[in-house]
């Protein structure tokens, strides 16, 4: 179950967190994982360890909020089977003190450039009837969350045009879901409590985990598996949908 033998899997913001986790899953699992990241180290050391526990992946420094260095990678990629968009910011402000800088900074990045991924990889999918996208949303498209007002217009967005996308392309073959995952730790988190908390990053740590109802921030690699199922044959009847990954924290945290 949940093979990926023979598929070839693009997966941007592969270089770290969940991105990270989802290439070396997928490759695990028979994928062939190209992975496009602005970091081209970080892209290069995820190759490196799927390499050498025997996986076939492929690196690409690329800028997603760029479609013609987007549309440039994905011909050269070819055939594509399954898309990730992964590669997102975050940013902390309430509208009134969002900058403009700031708020096209998070839209360029998470709505654009998942646009752009969408935009080169449709017609590959559309000529071989058949494909399977998942986008990383976020619960901050379900629910208010505070100081979150540029990152939450963001992930709404993308949510809405994953669900777009599913109606559009039914009849191609093509698959669209999102997982909206609650506070995953990756080294993200880790930065921004050591910037923002310094003296306090323990305790910051704590209140952020017990914020959700499980008491604790979520894996990237159980991330990973939520998006293997989603990917995989076996979910082969899903399309349209959004997968909360969040400790309870919709439904309970109230």
């Amino acid at each position: 179950m949940f093979s990926l033998q023979a598929k070839h899997a693009v997966i941007t913001g592969g270089g770290s967190g969940i991105g990270k986790a989802i290439a070396l899953l997928f490759a695990r699992q028979g994928a062939t994982v190209h992975i496009i990241e602005l970091n081209a180290g970080a892209a290069t050391q995820t190759v490196h360890e799927i390499e050498a526990n025997g996986g076939r992946a492929f690196a690409y420094s690329a800028d997603v909020t760029d479609r013609q260095q987007i549309t440039d990678v994905f011909q050269l990629i070819g055939d594509i089977d399954i898309l990730v968009n992964n590669a997102g910011i975050a940013h902390v402000g309430n509208v009134e003190n969002t900058t403009e800088a700031d708020f096209e900074r998070v839209y360029n990045v998470n709505v654009k450039g998942a646009y752009n991924c969408f935009y080169a990889a449709l017609p590959l999918m559309k000529a071989r009837g058949k494909g399977c996208m998942v986008s990383m949303a976020s619960i901050a498209s379900w629910v208010g969350i505070a100081d979150r007002f540029a990152y939450s217009m963001s992930k709404g967005a993308v949510h809405a045009m994953s669900m777009s996308l599913a109606r559009d392309y039914l009849h191609h073959g093509i698959r669209s879901n999102t997982i909206s995952p609650a506070r995953v730790h990756t080294p993200f988190v880790d930065g921004f409590i050591a910037k923002n908390y310094a003296g306090k990053e323990q305790e910051m740590f704590e209140k952020l985990s017990h914020s959700q109802p499980i008491g604790r921030m979520a894996k990237p690699d159980e991330v990973a598996s939520l998006a293997l199922y989603l990917c995989s044959d076996e979910a082969s009847f899903i399309t349209g949908c959004d997968y909360p990954i969040d400790g309870g924290f919709i439904k309970l945290n109230n």
